[in-house]
């Protein structure tokens, strides 16, 4: 198969081969690379794809890929790239006589005008015959001179790599902004940032006609980026003000709704409903394409499930307050107590297991304090594999995305088997608090 060249975004490195992947699988569009090849500090990676076309379809909805080029050649020096690029005059011969145009650019260094100038002319022997067209040119030729991080403070007065191909088609890095959290007219402290919101959708293959279910829907960040992509979304909460707008930032504005009716996607969310995850009133059997959640975690927002600190009380529930049941009240709040990480954990791993079809995915954000994790400290499942384990890292914590496929169906009574060990995850609002020290017998 002929070779491509990817263009990441120099953001979230270690998301990026899983989005690749997952674009692969949602485009139906097989591709082969080198993981050995990849670099976190370099935004290049070389792809084999069938055909120039089904490299432009598999990129279109990255959100982490700034583009796709037809590779044609890649050099420490110029004079190594022209050299390799005149053992293949044949391929220019298709572009003797468009209109065309050349872009330069530089990864970990600007480049002065002169110097892409200079870039430019430096190709003079391909003999291009046709106008030179800024806009919307037949053939679009793409430099990259590569020199290293951005943020790398050493001279770089020479580059690592010199790219070159012909640009065939860009990610979706739009969508960033169209979903900025900063422009939308409700959100709360929760509310996830547009670009990682957009890289869940991907991860959960969310596509035309999928339904995909948010348990801790929050202000509805992923109804919306995944119905923006085609699918039929709905969440649900324990807390309802969220979903309302009673609660967050911007109050008063019909809560989630407002989200829907700003963006256009009113069709595509069926409902927000309230109600613990734990005592869920779905009917029996599998019924999501997928589950894309962000847990709370504690910190901004406490994790809760219903019950009671003394243990059930039913007869407190059953008091008859002005004539009315308790629990029939409207302003009837049902008691409710934390709920831990790692139990919070294990039930989503139950509820995927059982309310997946075979090949959805479950995509959500798991907490862990630094330098303490260890792959282990997963939970896993029968019927789930791991697709993907990506982190991002903030300081003395981190939260990772971990991407799950149901992969056969749920037979008998099979958990979610958690660590035996006590994992990073565990009591993380309390170690959150706590600036993360180090857990003793005495503490645990």
């Amino acid at each position: 198969m002929p070779l491509f060249l990817v263009y990441f975004a120099h953001f979230h490195e270690e998301f990026r081969l899983p989005e690749l992947d997952s674009l692969s699988v949602l485009e139906n569009v097989p591709i082969a690379y080198d993981p050995a090849s990849y670099s976190p500090e370099s935004p290049f990676l070389l792809i084999q794809v069938e055909s120039a076309a089904q490299a432009v379809k598999l990129v279109r909805r990255g959100i982490l890929i700034r583009f796709v080029l037809e590779y044609w050649g890649s050099g420490k020096t110029y004079d190594e790239l022209f050299s390799l690029l005149k053992q293949t005059p044949e391929r220019w011969s298709d572009f003797m006589t468009c209109s065309f145009k050349f872009t330069v650019d530089g990864f970990g260094r600007s480049l002065s005008q002169e110097e892409k100038i200079s870039v430019i002319e430096s190709f003079s022997f391909m003999a291009f015959k046709g106008p030179i067209k800024m806009k919307n040119p037949d053939a679009e030729f793409f430099v990259c001179e590569e020199y290293g991080e951005p943020d790398n403070p050493l001279p770089k007065e020479t580059p690592k790599m010199i790219w070159f191909g012909r640009l065939l088609g860009q990610g979706s890095r739009d969508l960033i902004d169209k979903f900025d959290v900063k422009k939308r007219k409700y959100l709360g402290n929760t509310t996830m940032d547009a670009e990682l919101s957009l890289v869940m959708a991907n991860q959960a293959l969310a596509r035309n006609g999928a339904l995909v279910y948010d348990p801790f829907v929050g202000t509805g960040s992923f109804l919306l980026t995944c119905s923006h992509f085609g699918a039929y979304s709905m969440g649900s909460d324990i807390d309802g003000r969220q979903i309302r707008g009673t609660a967050g930032f911007r109050r008063g504005v019909d809560g989630i709704s407002a989200n829907l009716a700003q963006y256009g996607l009113a069709d595509r969310v069926l409902d927000t409903v309230v109600f613990d995850i734990c005592r869920n009133p779905w009917r029996d059997g599998p019924m999501f394409d997928a589950i894309v959640t962000d847990p709370p975690y504690g910190v901004r927002a406490g994790a809760k499930r219903l019950g009671r600190k003394n243990g059930t009380l039913p007869e407190l529930s059953l008091k008859v307050v002005d004539g009315v049941e308790n629990h029939r009240r409207s302003d009837y709040l049902p008691p409710t107590v934390p709920y831990e990480m790692s139990d919070v954990i294990g039930d989503l791993l139950g509820l995927a297991a059982e309310k997946l079809v075979v090949g959805g995915r479950l995509v959500y954000w798991l907490p862990t304090v630094a330098g303490e994790y260890d792959p282990k400290d997963l939970p896993v499942h029968p019927v789930l594999r791991v697709v993907a384990n990506s982190e991002q890292p903030f300081g003395g914590w981190s939260r990772r995305l971990v991407t799950m496929e149901k992969f056969a169906p749920l037979q008998g009574d099979a958990t979610a088997e958690l660590p035996e060990h006590a994992p990073a995850h565990r009591n993380f609002r309390d170690r959150y608090f706590s600036k993360f020290e180090a857990i003793t017998p005495e503490t645990e």
